[in-house]
């Protein structure tokens, strides 16, 4: 069974003070320099994905792959006004933060950016990867005409804070800092225009670890600020306090037939995840657990059942103009060795709201790759700018004035540090080792699946030892590998180097002829990675044999992201060659 150190994972939660250094003004992507011979080029990036089930599992006309966003997208949000949906996911310590997706259909969905996209709204320059923006809930205010995004961003004194917007598209506010302590608020406008905030929080007195709180405060529009005194405790440790719940989460309020309802994520962000659900008469309560709870779980299953999906919760539903229902959630997809490395990823099942309360349909059972499409839907996924999922292939030659959304950097802005052009993208090489919890001078594309290749072209004359550039497989500060040409008195060195809670050891190095590009490539097969290079762009030599991917799963490395694959530069090298 997995295990999650949920204890160390949650433990700075309640650090929402952290002080964090003012960002510069950044300076958007614009032409290369004359010459610059000592930051790398990188150009004709190629990512491809081949999982098997996909091949196992072909499509027929009316249906569509689940995860709908892979790689690490987790708690996920959806909201809806008329025939918009929008979708939003924690990013943590990315820059940009909090990434927002559009659809017309719930399948065909295409990213809008991102609501936290400028220093003044996200400040992440002393966090470490797993710090940053927590769980944020995307709603629609009919009331006003105007879209919320409320959330947690741990780092930079800022706490809870919320944005708005009267379109995602259009960018997002400056963020207001909340009056209460927690993590995971969630907005609620009622129909008679009144809106309430629901967070998790720590009890007065903790009666077991893991015992946590759902509270509610009453939220003034025009002052958008919740209303001092108004709070109150509505869930106390979970569905059955009795039975020691933990960590209930992840709060979202919804109103249906009069009634109010209550849905939260319970049991830890790991093997006992689950959705829960409680119904009340009130807004402020009192709430009462369903009869019949979780109504979203995968612990219970077979361990040894195939193609598995695990840690499934965190759930939020939504109604569509028709009248049905949906929900989407995270949930992750474990490798051969049952490890973690893609991260949690966003899936969406219909759901049953017929009875009493809502069902997610076989959310209790094994989860299938693939879902009966919508009526009147068709599949455009990687079509037309909407977001690809299954196996597919992303080419970026890199030359483009304005990136593509997919890639992100740590901490700090990625236009901060890049230049393009017609040969490909540069680097500015930050004083940064990538093993810092600083912002360094890399790129990032989320591994989004089990088996795939990644390869980049690298121009590069490192001047010194300290200089180097290449790939990297990121899970975070302590776990990684690092793949770059550095120099070594008057050679030039291509290295693989481990870092494994800290320790770092360089498993290969070759000396190499930097006169011509250097084709970099990494490859996974589940839990093996790979690390090759080509001079010819065709012929492909490994260095350092097939080394495990346990360092970049969140089982072994902890945190809340998955492994990101990167473009880095950094001229503050700490690689130890001797």
């Amino acid at each position: 069974m997995i295990k999650i150190d949920i204890k160390n994972m949650k433990a700075h939660v309640r650090l929402l003070t952290i002080a964090a250094l003012g960002l510069a003004s950044s300076a958007y992507a614009g032409k290369l320099p004359a010459s610059a011979p000592e930051k790398p080029l990188f150009s004709h990036f190629v990512y491809t994905g081949q999982d098997e089930i996909y091949q196992k599992y072909p499509l027929a006309a009316d249906e569509f792959y689940t995860p709908i966003l892979q790689g690490c997208y987790p708690d996920p949000s959806i909201c809806r006004k008329g025939n918009d949906y929008y979708m939003a996911c924690s990013s943590f310590a990315v820059f940009p933060g909090v990434p927002v997706f559009h659809s017309t259909d719930l399948v065909n969905w295409e990213p809008t950016g991102h609501a936290l996209e400028r220093p003044t709204q996200l400040k992440l320059q002393n966090c470490k990867i797993s710090e940053g923006i927590y769980a944020p809930t995307i709603r629609y205010n009919p009331y006003n005409d105007t879209f919320y995004m409320i959330t947690t961003h741990i780092g930079g004194g800022m706490g809870n804070i919320i944005v708005k917007t009267s379109s995602p598209e259009k960018g997002w506010s400056d963020p207001v800092k909340l009056n209460f302590d927690g993590i995971d608020p969630s907005i609620f406008f009622d129909d008679n225009g009144k809106a309430y905030v629901v967070h998790n929080d720590a009890p007065e007195h903790a009666l077991y670890e893991g015992h946590r709180v759902i509270k509610i405060w009453e939220y003034d529009i025009q002052k958008d600020q919740v209303i001092a005194g108004t709070d109150r405790v509505i869930v106390n440790g979970g569905t059955d306090i009795n039975k020691k719940p933990i960590w209930i989460e992840a709060p979202h309020l919804y109103k249906k037939g009069g009634k109010y309802y209550l849905m939260c994520a319970e049991g830890g962000t790991g093997d006992n995840h689950s959705e829960v659900v409680f119904i009340s008469d009130n807004a402020t309560g009192p709430y009462v657990p369903a009869e019949v709870n979780p109504i979203l779980s995968q612990r219970h299953l077979p361990a040894n059942r195939p193609n598995k999906v695990e840690w499934a919760g965190h759930a939020d539903v939504v109604e569509t103009p028709s009248g049905d229902w949906y929900g989407v959630f995270l949930a992750v997809r474990p490798n051969e060795c049952n490890r973690v490395n893609t991260g949690r990823e966003t899936f969406i099942l219909p759901v049953d709201w017929s009875g009493k309360f809502p069902v997610f349909k076989g959310g209790m059972d094994p989860l299938l790759p693939k879902l009966k499409m919508p009526e009147g839907v068709q599949n455009h996924t990687g079509e037309k700018g909407y977001v690809p999922n299954a196996n597919f292939t992303f080419s970026d030659d890199l030359t483009s004035t304005h990136l593509d959304s997919r890639w992100v950097g740590i901490r700090d802005m990625r236009e901060k540090f890049i230049t393009t052009g017609d040969k490909g993208l540069q680097i500015t090489p930050y004083a940064t080792d990538i093993t810092e919890a600083k912002p360094t001078s890399t790129l990032f594309f989320r591994q989004q699946h089990n088996n795939f290749t990644a390869s980049v072209e690298l121009t590069y004359t490192p001047a010194s030892e300290k200089d180097l550039a290449g790939m990297i497989c990121y899970q975070n500060e302590s776990f990684n590998y690092i793949f770059g040409v550095t120099r070594s008195g008057k050679d030039y060195l291509l290295l693989l180097q481990r870092t494994d809670n800290g320790k770092s050891t360089i498993l290969g190095s070759t000396v190499i002829d930097i006169s011509r590009p250097l084709r970099l490539q990494i490859k996974a097969q589940g839990d093996k990675y790979t690390f090759s290079y080509s001079t010819d762009g065709t012929s492909f030599h490994n260095l350092g044999g097939t080394v495990s991917g346990d360092i970049l799963s969140t089982n072994v490395a902890g945190g809340f992201t998955g492994n990101m694959i990167g473009l880095y530069a950094t001229s503050a090298n700490m690689v130890n060659l001797k």
